[in-house]
């Protein structure tokens, strides 16, 4: 086998390959062995068809099975011997034809990780946010714990209003006619939740139980349904019955409910953890204020194949994140090309910045040491209270470890940069407050 590799670009190769005449010669016999099996001509028994005779009648489709093993089981040895690995599925962009007596000939295109030298990564001039702490943030987090704990219950009241629960029959049609998933029974609607198209909850609010009503709204132009996107729809509802939510005091029956012994022991768990977080939110944003720094100095390019396994990788965490929280990706009106658009930008970011911290590790010849990897692991086992054998035999896996390790390196290389960088610590922001004159007029 006779491979040339080309340089298209600093993040694509092409590799010719020319494959002998003698595999060429035993994928054909392959073919024709498969062929042989089920080939029925007239004469001969399955099985027995001759060589000559298998080749008059199905010479082409030999020719065609053989193409697929002859790429399959020579473009793998080519990648790897000439130390090419691929960040996505090869192009086969030309193929000769596969012929008895004659070497066979492909070119293929392969996206490869980008191989740079980083510049200006010391002596940056980085901003981190003073840590400040708004005790303001334990009462909202116990109003939170309380209302999490909130029950529903059937309301004594005639109308519904913002905030209870109503269960409804509704019905939807656009031009008189019923639309596909348009339709529900028994279903409980927080009203205010804005969890249904906009305006329809809002008109619920004030009917009574076992009143009917029709509601009129329009679907979002970016709705996730292009059939239903942008066209006006009436929907009949029915209002079954109206719930309204029963909240627990804060006090300490709540916190012995949460683990704690008392609402004092509560408070300060939620002060600790709050802290705790927000120097985490902090060191978060310094983190990319340092990215965004490197970024600025080191332009390149990164493979389209790259960006896709972020963007799967980011999709997969947050449908996560939603399905714990009884949500999907549909009921925010994304699907998977509408999260890609969003989540682009996001993802090239990332790529980069995984290459060129990469790239910075080997110019300051960073690495890891097996003792940061077993610190690493016990910290896992510790943080998700887990037998270290567990944690340990999870690691086993040789694509879980190098993606333990790639964290770990990333970890080390920042602290390093961080360490050559000059951090002035800033005021954080204020939010920001509306005008008061337009306060004001709202209020007139």
């Amino acid at each position: 086998m006779n491979v040339t590799v080309e340089v298209l670009s600093p993040i694509k190769k092409k590799l010719c390959l020319e494959i002998d005449v003698d595999t060429v010669a035993v994928e054909l016999e392959n073919a024709y062995k498969k062929i042989a099996k089920t080939a029925d001509i007239k004469g001969f028994r399955k099985g027995k068809v001759p060589r000559k005779v298998l080749e008059q009648h199905y010479a082409p489709r030999a020719q065609y099975d053989a193409t697929g093993p002859l790429i399959n089981n020579t473009l793998y040895k080519a990648l790897l011997d000439n130390k090419i690995e691929a960040v996505s599925q090869p192009e086969v962009v030309q193929s000769g034809d596969v012929e008895p007596g004659k070497p066979f000939s492909y070119e293929v295109e392969v996206e490869v990780r980008p191989e740079i030298v980083a510049k200006d990564y010391t002596k940056l001039k980085l901003e981190k946010e003073k840590f400040s702490f708004d005790d303001s943030v334990v009462a909202q987090q116990l109003e939170q714990m309380a209302n999490s704990r909130m029950q529903l219950e059937v309301t004594s009241r005639k109308k519904a209003r913002d905030g209870d629960t109503v269960v409804i029959d509704f019905e939807g049609f656009i031009d008189d006619t019923p639309f596909e998933n348009g339709a529900a029974k028994d279903f409980e609607l927080a009203l205010g939740s804005n969890s249904f198209i906009p305006g329809f909850e809002d008109q619920l609010v004030g009917m009574k139980r076992e009143q009917e009503k029709e509601v009129e709204v329009t679907f979002p132009e970016g709705y996730g349904s292009k059939d239903l996107a942008g066209k006006p729809a009436v929907f009949k509802v029915l209002v079954k019955e109206i719930k309204e939510k029963n909240i627990p005091k804060i006090d300490d029956a709540l916190a012995k409910e949460l683990d704690a012994e008392n609402l004092d022991a509560l408070k300060e768990q939620i002060k600790e953890n709050s802290i705790a977080q927000e120097k985490q939110r902090i060191d978060g944003q310094l983190q990319e204020n340092l990215m965004n720094a490197l970024l600025e100095n080191n332009a390149f390019d990164v493979p389209e194949g790259m960006i896709a396994n972020q963007l799967h990788h980011l999709k997969d965490s947050f449908t996560q994140k939603l399905k714990a929280q009884g949500m999907s990706l549909e009921m925010l009106g994304m699907n998977e090309e509408t999260f890609a658009t969003t989540y682009r930008d996001m993802a090239v970011q990332q790529v980069k910045g995984e290459v060129l911290l990469d790239a910075i590790a080997v110019q300051e010849e960073i690495k890891v040491e097996e003792t940061a990897v077993e610190e690493k692991m016990q910290a896992f086992a510790d943080d998700s209270n887990v037998p270290l054998d567990q944690v340990q035999k999870y690691f086993e896996n040789q694509q879980a470890l190098a993606g333990l390790k790639g964290q770990i390196l990333q970890d080390k290389v920042t602290e390093f940069l961080l360490g050559q960088s000059t951090v002035t610590e800033v005021d954080p922001p204020q939010p920001k407050q509306e005008n008061s004159d337009d306060s004001a007029t709202e209020e007139s």
